[in-house]
């Protein structure tokens, strides 16, 4: 009975492995796509300060994402950077030996992700963005 359970205990642990294998290569198709898209001129810096990202403060960071203007890109490519950003700030939190995610409590001020997201998820965007879909089919 050991030998059996053990044996399932080995293939999930391997389906987990070969899952996260998938969404990293997955994620980093979007990210490769964002970098040779349309928007590419706009996000290539950003993207490239994600990488740097401990030597960008929040401040910055959240001033060079509100500069870009978000309502002429794409949903997807928005929720690639947002993806891209999590991804730099979870990786920075854990370097600094900090939880990963450490959001704030109700009532205070959100953290940089939550304004990053705010600003990315934003629809309509502040600056434009698709237009208004109506009831009417």
């Amino acid at each position: 009975m050991r030998n059996r359970s053990k044996t399932e205990k080995e293939k999930q642990l391997a389906d987990n492995a070969r899952l996260l294998r998938w969404s990293k290569a997955w994620h980093r198709e979007q990210r490769e796509a964002v970098l040779a898209g349309p928007y590419a001129a706009t996000l290539a810096e950003l993207v490239r300060a994600f990488s740097a990202i401990e030597h960008v403060k929040p401040a910055q960071l959240i001033g060079f994402i509100g500069a870009i203007d978000w309502g002429s890109i794409d949903y997807q490519t928005r929720l690639t950077i947002l993806h891209e950003v999590n991804e730099a700030i979870v990786k920075f939190r854990e370097s600094q030996k900090l939880d990963p995610i450490d959001d704030p409590l109700p009532g205070a001020p959100p953290n940089a992700f939550q304004v990053i997201r705010k600003i990315l998820t934003q629809f309509p965007a502040s600056r434009g963005g698709p237009p208004e879909r109506s009831g009417k089919q």
